[in-house]
C-alpha cells in the first residue's frame, strides 16, 4: 500500500512537470479594422490664397494652434484621428524670406531625427509643373509625412500629417498610406489664386 501511494505521487508530480514545461503566452493586443473609404475630393474655399483638392471624408478647419495665421488650415481625419497641418505664407518677392522658410521647414523635419529609422527626402514636379519637396519619415515619430511647395516668388506652403493615437505606426500603416494618397492628390491639384 505504501508503495503504491509513493508510485501514484511519483506519477502524479511526473504529470505535474510534463504539464508545466510550456509557458503560458498571452495573445497580444489587436486592433480595431479600418474600414478605408473610396477616394473622393472637394475644393477648398475661394477665401484662401491656394487651391486644392481635399478629400471629402476630412473635415477642413480653421488652424488651432497658438499661431493662429489667418490662411493656416487643418484638415482633420476624424476616423483616423489624423489631422494634416497646412500652413502657408506670402514671399512677396523676397529669396531670404524663401530661404527662410525652406530652412524651418527642414528643421522641423529634422527633429524627427530622433525616432526616425529614415528620412526620404525627394523633389517630385507635379502633373501641372509644379515643384513639391517631399519628406517620408519611418519609425515612431508623430508626423510620417511632410511637404512643402513654393512659387519661389510669392506663395510658399508647408504641410504636415499627425496622427493623434498611442498605436505604432505599423499598425497604422494602412491609415498612413490611404492620407498619403490624399496628400498626392493635393499636391497635384495645388494652385495659387493670383
Amino acid at each position: 500500500m505504501i508503495i503504491l501511494r509513493r508510485l501514484l505521487l511519483i506519477i502524479i508530480c511526473g504529470i505535474l512537470m510534463c504539464a508545466c514545461d510550456t509557458e503560458y503566452q498571452p495573445k497580444p493586443k489587436g486592433y480595431n479594422r479600418l474600414e478605408l473609404p473610396v477616394a473622393a475630393y472637394v475644393n477648398t474655399p475661394d477665401t484662401l490664397p491656394y487651391f486644392f483638392e481635399y478629400s471629402k471624408h476630412a473635415k477642413l478647419l480653421k488652424d488651432t494652434s497658438w499661431v493662429r495665421e489667418k490662411h493656416w488650415v487643418e484638415i482633420s481625419y476624424p476616423e483616423f484621428k489624423a489631422t494634416i497641418h497646412i500652413t502657408y505664407k506670402q514671399l512677396q518677392g523676397s529669396q531670404e524670406l524663401l530661404k527662410e522658410y525652406l530652412n524651418d521647414a527642414y528643421v522641423l523635419t529634422a527633429k524627427h531625427q530622433i525616432k526616425a529609422y529614415a528620412i526620404d527626402e525627394s523633389i517630385t514636379k507635379t502633373e501641372s509643373g509644379k515643384t513639391a519637396v517631399i519628406a517620408e519619415i519611418e519609425g515612431e515619430v508623430p508626423s510620417q509625412f511632410q511637404f512643402t511647395m513654393t512659387d519661389s516668388s510669392r506663395n510658399f506652403l508647408r504641410g504636415a500629417l499627425y496622427f493623434n493615437v498611442k498605436v505604432q505606426n505599423d499598425s497604422l500603416r494602412p491609415a498612413i498610406e490611404y492620407v498619403k494618397k490624399d496628400i498626392m492628390h493635393m499636391i497635384n491639384s495645388l494652385a495659387w489664386r493670383e
